[in-house]
């Protein structure tokens, strides 16, 4: 059996990071991430679906008699049902000016079922193009797969392939959370390679905060736990853990390439209730218009703000379609198919519409003066 090794007091200081990176039309990046290998004793019930907070089988009851006598024990209740994510980032190479491996990434996850479905933050594996996952529970690693995301909650599901009889996390019931609770985070913090906490408490429920990327798409994250507690980037997907040894949410830190307007010393979960189901959706196949299923269609480009209205253009990838159309850095995108662009965010929600395959009328302004219009077969991108 595996031995198990306690998440370390207090966190650890955040590893260095390299390289800057580009995803498909925005770059959201982790911290460096060092090997991980940890092992823990197989803790917590199995079960092979998802189930909701609050359900038979999901929350593990607490009393007198089982109820943790400390924050450490009830961090050990949690750890051996979370994962340890590490990922490596395909996006554009400045210097080239064509897509590869640009960098890498750490975060954390949640283990929901016993069969390797994993909860996470979309920003922790957005952007990449392998994932690798350590399970705590039994110290090994697996291959992972982007099931689906929800950008807009920052969410996202991710199966293990060839995952059984994992330890599942023991959820709690995020609307019982109020200022003053006693709490600890739990991650991969600095992209250490082992279980950090954070200890802290509640400070704030239903906050909203905004979040963006190197390109300028934002989007407003609502209803989230604040916490006082040293959230780091390589934090994010893991666990806000209750004093009685369930999870209550699920950290968001920012990162290289994902940025919270907000001030230091500030800390941010989203309720379990919404993450479980949002991961529910996903599971079940159920696209929306905020839920992406399966890949992620690319143009294989990148983009910023505009001066004006649109998305600027600041790199393609020649060997990509929008390339084969005419784009060139320097355009500005206006529209796919009937859908007006505004912005970087605009245009990243409308291709979250799309899969690869599809087929699109891209319209945009030439930097060489004078509108352009073009059909253009999207590819399959890097996650997210």
């Amino acid at each position: 059996m595996p031995q198990y090794i306690p998440p370390q007091y207090p966190p650890a200081p955040a590893a260095p990071r390299h390289g800057r990176t580009f995803g498909i039309l925005a770059a959201v990046v982790a911290v460096v991430a060092t090997a991980i290998g940890v092992g823990a004793a197989t803790l917590g019930h199995q079960q092979s679906d998802i189930a909701g907070p609050g359900t038979a089988g999901s929350v593990r009851p607490v009393d007198s008699q089982t109820a943790p006598q400390s924050l450490d024990e009830a961090v050990r209740r949690v750890v051996p049902g979370i994962v340890l994510i590490n990922t490596e980032i395909l996006g554009f190479d400045n210097r080239s000016g064509e897509f590869g491996n640009t960098g890498e990434g750490a975060g954390t996850g949640i283990v929901l079922s016993a069969d390797g479905n994993i909860l996470t933050n979309n920003h922790v594996v957005e952007g990449s193009r392998d994932i690798s996952v350590t399970d705590v529970g039994n110290g090994r690693t697996y291959k992972g797969t982007v099931t689906g995301y929800d950008r807009t909650d920052d969410l996202a599901v991710v199966h293990l392939t060839g995952a059984s009889g994992l330890a599942v996390a023991p959820l709690g019931n995020s609307d019982d959370v109020g200022p003053g609770d006693s709490i600890v985070g739990v991650g991969n913090a600095g992209g250490n390679g082992s279980p950090v906490a954070a200890p802290g408490t509640v400070t704030a429920t239903g906050k909203s905060i905004t979040a963006s990327d190197e390109s300028g798409a934002a989007e407003q994250l609502t209803g989230l736990i604040q916490v006082a507690a040293d959230i780091q980037p390589g934090d994010s997907g893991g666990p806000l853990v209750d004093k009685n040894g369930q999870v209550v949410g699920i950290d968001t830190a920012a990162s290289q390439g994902f940025k919270m307007g907000t001030g230091g010393g500030e800390g941010f979960a989203i309720p379990i209730n919404k993450g479980v189901k949002i991961a529910q959706q996903i599971q079940a196949g159920t696209a929306s218009n905020t839920v992406h299923i399966g890949p992620t269609a690319a143009l294989s480009i990148s983009v910023t703000s505009a001066h004006g209205t649109g998305a600027l253009v600041n790199l393609v990838d020649g060997n990509g379609p929008a390339a084969a159309a005419g784009l060139q850095k320097g355009d500005v995108i206006t529209g796919v198919d009937n859908t007006l662009i505004d912005s970087p965010t605009s245009l990243t929600s409308t291709m979250d519409q799309h899969h690869p395959g599809d087929t699109v009328t891209l319209h945009w302004n030439s930097r060489l003066g004078g509108p352009r219009t073009a059909q253009i077969t999207l590819q399959e991108g890097p996650i997210g």
